[in-house]
């Protein structure tokens, strides 16, 4: 993730938590352009016919961060963490909402490789993913978040660690325990429908 100043974007984050209005109309110019790759590689994910756009994506996402008055920002790579956190909100929120739309429904699942391992593929299944993130956080919330951190929000190892106050190491033994454990259940699900 590149911003013209991680150092200026931390003070920004940091005036702007403590009241300055200022500083934020000064951060968004140097986030807007992250914000939106963020948002174009949830959207690049969703399955083809998806309506949502990139942009409406970020600006979405910017508008629940901008009204998350009780946010204490740490620093840059929180903010971007926390910004990938709320897209995949409004993405699963989304995809439960055109499930609900559907008589009976039925969500795919799919494999971890489809997934997660970082593939360009279109069409994996948010709310399958979103139904096992949760059922690893309830299990290893360290390991869960640093899946969310590194596969939805596109942070590096020492960003995720900066985050999650551990080692960019532990970073990423927890990301490859977690990617196992998420393949296996992902497969489960494929399984029991054979």
């Amino acid at each position: 993730m590149t911003t013209d100043s991680p150092e200026e974007v931390t003070q920004l984050l940091l005036a702007w938590s403590d009241g300055d209005q200022a500083a934020l109309d000064k951060l968004v110019p140097l986030v807007y352009e992250e914000l939106h790759r963020l948002a174009h590689r949830y959207i690049s994910r969703e399955r083809p016919g998806n309506t949502l756009q990139t942009t409406a994506l970020a600006h979405e996402a910017y508008l629940r961060l901008v009204d998350a008055k009780s946010v204490r920002w740490q620093n840059r790579a929180h903010f971007f963490a926390v910004a990938a956190q709320t897209m995949r909100r409004i993405l699963v929120d989304l995809a439960r909402a055109r499930h609900n739309l559907k008589c009976g429904g039925g969500a795919q699942q799919v494999s971890l490789d489809e997934a997660l391992v970082a593939s360009p593929e279109r069409g994996a299944d948010m709310l399958a993913l979103d139904e096992a993130l949760g059922r690893l956080a309830a299990l290893n919330p360290r390991q869960s978040l640093v899946v969310e951190l590194r596969y939805f929000g596109g942070l590096t190892d020492e960003e995720v660690g900066e985050v999650v106050k551990i080692s960019p190491r532990t970073v990423r033994s927890d990301w490859r325990l977690a990617r196992v454990w998420l393949y296996r259940e992902l497969s489960r699900g494929v399984d029991d429908d054979a």
